[in-house]
């Protein structure tokens, strides 16, 4: 059953709610970056980037780093920049992005969901990440980008979060890049205990982004559990952040993929091998994207084609040999151009499909890549298929919305703190 617990939040001061909030680091290009810091002097990236403005600097991940991150967050709450509720609440979110609609609740996990397969993952995590990841968490002791969940369809939870987004929120802001976010607590205990007892309920909740924030919260957990020697399991190491969703709430968009180096081979060698498993369609038209499973788009020299899997060639009765990201893989990128491994091949890159089609254009016109493919997106039931069979998908083979904003909700598991 599933442990999902109200919590006491560290949140920006209302009136700053819309400086401090920021998208993930990785997000910004280094210009962007500097522009952020240099002119906000709120924004939750100083806080992550603690050395902007100091002549020395500290090396990233360093201990030092590491202490001067854990000072900076400290500096934000003893300037009232963020500001910890006084009760336990589970937060209502709402994101509001390019016509849809997300409504999910920000609450903790328990690292013991993770360990005892309540939590389902469908991706596998890399150690030498994950120790990274832990080593932050162990000295700067908050989590300020939930986990990315989802849930099985419930009626009770659907009916709740309607009743509250339809009351007055504590924030209400949009971003810069168009994105209208607002938060609800609830504190009121009747309403904490059935939230608590819906979820307690479901026999699995699903990781749809974050598998190593996950895997290394529960790394710090286990190694702060045998350095207690008698813990109790309510310590606040034993649980992180999370953002649920109802799977209906999600969006699964396509992972792309694009080829930097052909090999030299022609156009016309490339379709010659390609028609050996593929039915090829050349597609007039500017832009083009696959329109069901087993479609691929092609863009190369100025040309879309439209690539369709012959039968033979994949199996629908098998979680994995039935992903187009496998498919992909195994007929077209190993055999035609070698590219075996994508987490370590250079000649191979990435484009979220949310993008669109035209990022995958852009970057072979560009003279970035030779080659660009299009996938179709991953079904929410073929993802929970593949984790409740204790299958991995292959390296990017989704990209799920909504993207949280850092430092909107931060749990922090300094035991000082939670007292």
């Amino acid at each position: 059953m599933a442990n999902v617990l109200p919590f006491k939040a560290f949140r920006p001061a209302n009136d700053k709610v819309h400086l401090v909030a920021s998208r993930s680091v990785d997000g910004y290009q280094s210009g962007e970056l500097h522009e952020k810091l240099a002119s906000n002097p709120y924004t939750f990236l100083h806080v992550i980037n603690p050395d902007f403005g100091d002549v020395v600097k500290t090396k990233a991940g360093s201990p030092e780093r590491l202490n001067k991150v854990k000072s900076k967050f400290n500096a934000f709450v003893n300037e009232g920049i963020l500001q910890q509720d006084q009760r336990p609440a589970y937060y209502v979110y709402k994101q509001y992005k390019n016509g849809f609609e997300y409504l999910g609740i920000i609450a903790l996990t328990s690292i013991d969901d993770y360990l005892n397969g309540v939590i389902k993952i469908h991706e596998q995590t890399l150690t030498q990440r994950e120790e990274k990841l832990k080593e932050y968490l162990e000295v700067c002791e908050f989590n300020a980008e939930p986990v990315l969940f989802c849930y099985p369809e419930n009626a009770f939870l659907e009916t709740l979060l309607m009743e509250v987004s339809k009351t007055t929120p504590v924030y209400d802001f949009t971003t810069s890049d168009k994105v209208r976010h607002s938060l609800w607590l609830v504190e009121d205990e009747h309403r904490l205990q059935q939230i608590e007892s819906a979820f307690g309920a479901m026999p699995a909740i699903y990781i749809a982004d974050g598998h190593h924030r996950s895997a290394s919260s529960t790394l710090l957990g286990k190694q702060r559990r045998a350095a207690k020697g008698n813990y109790t399991g309510k310590e606040a190491f034993n649980y992180y952040l999370g953002v649920f969703f109802s799977e209906t709430q999600l969006r699964i968009f396509d992972f792309n993929r694009f080829v930097k180096d052909s090999g030299g081979i022609s156009e016309a060698q490339l379709l010659e091998k390609l028609s050996a498993k593929f039915e090829i369609k050349k597609i007039n038209q500017t832009i083009y994207k696959p329109q069901l499973k087993h479609e691929f788009s092609m863009y190369t020299r100025g040309q879309w084609f439209a690539l369709i899997a012959k039968p033979e060639i994949y199996l629908d009765s098998d979680p994995i040999k039935s992903l187009d990201a496998f498919i992909l893989t195994e007929h077209i990128l190993s055999p035609l151009f070698t590219i075996h491994d994508l987490k370590t091949d250079q000649r191979v890159g990435f484009v979220p499909g949310v993008k669109g089609p035209e990022a995958l254009k852009q970057v072979v016109d560009e003279g970035k890549a030779e080659i660009a493919f299009g996938l179709f997106p991953v079904s929410m039931n073929h993802l929970k298929w593949i984790a409740d069979t204790h299958n991995i998908m292959p390296p990017k083979s989704t990209w799920v919305e909504p993207k949280m904003r850092s430092g909107l909700v931060i749990y922090s598991f300094d035991e000082k703190q939670n007292n």
